[in-house]
């Protein structure tokens, strides 16, 4: 894993949002493509394309931009096995946090969602991860794509036990241990391919802070029984894969939504430092979380660990000027050491296929600024120009 030894490196965290070419293909709504070749072709042009794109905007850690997946959660759906849907089978939406009783109208329309229009996926068989093609494709249309540019290191995303298929219900283990951990030794084999072809695994977890305001309600304990478990079985699932060939992605939901209920860093720093790997990316660039880098002043980095504070945002439209970007990474280098910070986002621009956060052109002016800033936090980092 590639530190900011010389100057601030560049990175973020995923999702991009997707060409029309590969949604009037396939998408999240419409279902896999009828024409698989077809379908393989574009999405490898369309790989080949946003890499180049990420190079050119200033980026120097690149993915695919999720292209593969058709959303950063429940994709893996579409890979594992032992799950049916059940529509209309009432699910909580717990994970939203108390903002949806707040403020009902803005979930409304934001989300869309009651506990009956999300479908259900029922656990009902055996837990197993069989689509292989799939993320050895991604892998392959990465690497092809990264040879045509000055790109040299790369990373694919894979979710987190306590992330997959959140909107599930188990009826087949006998325990909520035993589903977990069935879960995270289906998703291990991701994370297994995604190394084994020679990139950074990140794996994206947002549920573990979107659960926070829900249990802490019953007790701090049954927040701290219920996330301890989720990172036991992620750590059992990253068994024997070298840390720093992995990043920790944790975020407090991308949707446009007040935030109010958002967990407080400082309340799960711990739990996240527990995860086995080399770098976390964590929320730091919005109105909600901009103040957290004092978070770093009391709790130590551990040695040999990278930070990837959000520096940009997907929250909002406006364009972060680049020294108010400089600024933060300033900040944060002050606070853990400057070869400890990889400048990042706040969270992907489109968490589901057909998700637009920002308007691209939007997102691609701030990875420009991403990388400018990078410039100028070098320069008062470094005493010299990156």
């Amino acid at each position: 894993m590639q530190r900011s030894q010389e100057r601030i490196l560049t990175t973020h965290v995923g999702s991009i949002m997707r060409p029309q070419a590969m949604l009037d293909l396939a998408s999240f709504r419409s279902g896999p493509p009828k024409d698989p070749a077809q379908y393989a072709q574009v999405l490898s042009e369309s790989v080949e394309d946003v890499v180049r794109r990420q190079v050119a905007a200033g980026i120097d850690i690149v993915n695919d931009g999720e292209y593969g997946k058709s959303s950063w959660a429940n994709y893996v759906l579409e890979r594992i096995k032992g799950f049916e849907s059940r529509p209309g089978k009432p699910t909580p939406l717990d994970w939203i946090g108390r903002d949806r009783e707040r403020f009902p109208e803005v979930v409304e329309k934001e989300l869309g969602m009651t506990p009956t229009s999300i479908v259900a996926y029922v656990c009902n068989s055996p837990i197993e991860y069989q689509k292989y093609a799939d993320v050895r494709r991604d892998a392959q249309n990465l690497k092809a794509a990264l040879q045509k540019t000055r790109a040299t290191e790369g990373f694919l995303t894979a979710v987190a036990p306590a992330s997959a298929v959140f909107n599930g219900v188990n009826e087949f283990y006998p325990s909520e241990r035993d589903y977990i951990f069935a879960l995270a030794d289906a998703l291990r084999q991701e994370y297994l391919q995604i190394v084994e072809a020679g990139f950074i695994v990140q794996v994206d977890d947002a549920v573990l802070a979107n659960m926070y305001d829900h249990l802490v309600q019953k007790s701090p304990q049954d927040y701290r029984k219920w996330a301890e478990l989720r990172v036991e079985a992620l750590n059992h699932a990253l068994r024997d894969i070298p840390a720093d060939r992995v990043r920790y992605h944790v975020c407090f939901g991308s949707w446009h939504l007040p935030h109010t209920s958002d967990a407080p860093l400082e309340e799960i720093v711990e739990l996240i430092l527990q995860v086995r790997a080399g770098a976390y990316s964590l929320e730091a660039a919005n109105p909600r979380h901009e103040h957290e880098w004092r978070v770093w002043r009391k709790v130590k980095l551990p040695d040999g660990k990278i930070l990837i504070p959000g520096v940009i945002t997907h929250h909002i439209m406006t364009v972060e000027h680049p020294q108010v970007i400089a600024d933060r990474i300033v900040r944060y280098a002050k606070a853990v050491g400057r070869e400890n910070v990889i400048a990042g986002a706040d969270c992907g621009f489109a968490q589901v296929d057909h998700i637009q956060r920002v308007h691209p052109t939007v997102m691609w002016a701030k990875f420009e600024s991403l990388a400018a800033g990078a410039r100028l936090a070098t320069q008062e980092l470094w005493g010299r120009a990156a």
